[in-house]
């Protein structure tokens, strides 16, 4: 009977871009924007977000009071000692705000009750940017309402409470009674002075004004009738979108029936496929591999671009018996690496990819491993090695498929191949070849005793693509050409280079090392929350906000508690050869 309140820190910069979306949707037609699947999930009222923006002109009249209470009514804070996203400071007849979707801030001189001037801003610095004629400012978060529709939505929420409350106590539930009560009411006195709340979307239902069951707003209700809808890998996307509803029900239920929330916040949910698939006007699917679905809503026509402007074809593909596959694989590994180009192999589990890496690796070869149990970040620090040529050999299972683009790569090995399964299926099989058709030398070796159907059709298709390719180069007279293609800086050496910066200017090295103790705690916490072990959680967190006071004791004594730093970060350093598994995951 333990109830964590989420407490992972989200990430300052996304939150910054959500932000920033809506509120270019909110004013011009001419944007783009990448979205997850998180795009079905609730927002607030369009119509109150562009309701609550708040408009300032050079020479408008506006009492100073009026201008902050109007900043206050959109959730910015006031803080005249940390200026940062969110918030606004005063100084005199000049107020400083820091918008929420913007890196920038807006500065405005007030001269009586005229706005006289306003500027942008640098926020760190104070230096004056630019000029501006007015400025327009968007609410600090997506769920605002005017103070008639939270008046209108405290008296629906303390109704459904009261009704609620008898439902639990005639049920003989009198300890969730008691806890919904008692959150219920906490949120409603916030609601009411402050016009929000920790967790304000689970009373969304009752802001907005919708009907119990109605589909709630979201990002897509922010653009016009007329946007084009891009659906990228259609044939995963649309399977994950399939799943967001009930899974998302199943947990809110547990909630629920605890007391934790009122059962308006089962409205509080992403949209179902059919609702979403109702507000398409226009849609695109993306996808090397279509699934059933979209070809059957387009009605089997298909726009194939399978020529590549690099000439580039789709790699020959070679069966070979599985029978003494390692050996035979660690010969076209020597190959490879005589050639210095990369080598992917996918294996059926992640236990096999490690044991695989490990003998590789012990044959001298410079090899990893990767899967799902691998941090995000650590992820992607594995593959740009890979690129780099920190190491030679990749073994994976499922992650070495869709929007792998590594042109170095010139030999995939699928071990296993005629396993029939979904590691092994039509699909799988064509996005695991299409992870070398990037290298002019690129080979696929498929290993398996018997040819089976997934594999025949999965050859069959690869053939006809490369037949095409051949002929369009040879009509055109085009050489194919390897990509060559920039390795970026990741996130980790980012925090590297923060670090050597920090060493120069005297920080000590104690210090640094709370920092990575921190972020390893933190994804133990976030780790053990995935596997509903909320003690554990718990215990993690009580143990970051300790580092956190201890290495900051002035802030904390200013601040309040601190927050567990941001999801991220590498769980444990790995090996020169094999990466390590994070602890807890077999």
């Amino acid at each position: 009977d333990i109830y964590i309140e989420k407490d992972a820190s989200r990430n300052d910069d996304l939150d910054r871009l959500r932000l920033s979306a809506t509120a270019s949707l909110s004013a011009r037609r001419d944007v783009i924007i990448v979205a997850s699947v998180s795009c079905i999930f609730g927002l607030g009222k369009p119509e109150d977000y562009k309701r609550m923006v708040v408009p300032i002109r050079a020479g408008q009249t506006i009492e100073r009071n009026e201008l902050l209470r109007r900043f206050v009514e959109i959730q910015y804070d006031r803080n005249d000692v940390d200026f940062k996203r969110g918030t606004f400071r005063v100084r005199g007849d000049t107020v400083e705000l820091h918008p929420a979707y913007e890196q920038f801030g807006y500065r405005i001189e007030l001269f009586g009750d005229t706005v006289d001037a306003i500027y942008l801003i640098n926020t760190t610095t104070g230096e004056n940017l630019s000029r501006a004629k007015s400025a327009f400012i968007f609410p600090a978060v997506h769920y605002v309402a005017p103070d008639d529709a939270i008046e209108k939505a405290t008296a629906a929420i303390q109704e459904e409470l009261e009704m609620r409350l008898i439902a639990l106590r005639n049920a003989g539930k009198l300890l969730e009674a008691q806890r919904l009560s008692a959150r219920t009411r906490y949120d409603l006195e916030m609601m009411k002075e402050v016009g929000y709340c920790p967790g304000i979307e689970n009373y969304s239902r009752h802001i907005d004004g919708r009907a119990p069951g109605e589909r709630p707003y979201t990002l897509i209700d922010y653009f016009g009738d007329d946007f084009l809808l891009f659906i990228d890998e259609s044939h995963v996307t649309i399977p994950q979108v399939r799943a967001m509803y009930k899974g998302d029900r199943s947990r809110k239920q547990v909630l629920v029936e605890h007391g934790f929330r009122l059962p308006s916040a089962m409205d509080n949910r992403p949209l179902k496929f059919e609702e979403f698939q109702q507000m398409w006007k226009q849609v695109m699917f993306v996808s090397a591999t279509p699934a059933p679905y979209e070809l059957e809503l387009t009605g089997g026509e298909v726009v194939e671009q399978v020529i590549r402007p690099t000439g580039l074809v789709d790699p020959p593909v070679d069966v070979r018996p599985a029978t003494d596959q390692v050996p035979d694989l660690l010969g076209e590994i020597a190959k490879r690496v005589q050639a210095k180009e990369r080598t992917l192999i996918t294996t059926l589990t992640k236990r096999l990819a490690e044991d695989l890496a490990e003998y590789i690796a012990q044959e001298g070869f410079r090899c990893k491993y990767l899967h799902s149990d691998i941090v995000t970040l650590e992820r992607v620090e594995i593959l740009k090695d890979l690129r780099t040529g920190t190491f030679d050999v990749l073994v994976g299972v499922n992650l070495l498929r869709e929007g792998l683009d590594l042109p170095e790569v010139s030999l995939v090995a699928i071990l296993d191949a005629d396993k029939e399964g979904f590691l092994r299926s039509e699909t799988s099989l064509v996005q695991t070849i299409g992870r070398c058709a990037r290298n002019v030398n690129a080979q696929v070796l498929l290993y398996a005793d018997r040819v089976t159907e997934s594999m025949r059709r999965a050859m069959e298709e690869t053939g006809r693509r490369r037949q095409v390719q051949l002929a369009y180069n040879a009509e055109h007279d085009i050489t194919p050409q390897t990509i060559r293609k920039a390795i970026r800086d990741t996130l980790t050496q980012e925090v590297s280079a923060h670090r050597i910066a920090r060493e120069a200017v005297g920080a000590s090295m104690s210090q640094y090392d709370k920092s990575q103790a921190v972020a390893e705690l933190e994804a133990e916490m976030l780790e053990a929350a995935d596997d509903l072990d909320f003690e554990r959680a718990a215990e993690l967190r009580d143990r970051i906000l300790e580092f956190n006071e201890s290495r900051n004791p002035a802030a904390t004594a200013q601040d309040g508690p601190a927050k567990p730093p941001r999801r991220g970060g590498r769980s444990r350093s790995s090996g020169p050869n094999v990466p390590k598994r994070r602890a807890g995951k077999g």
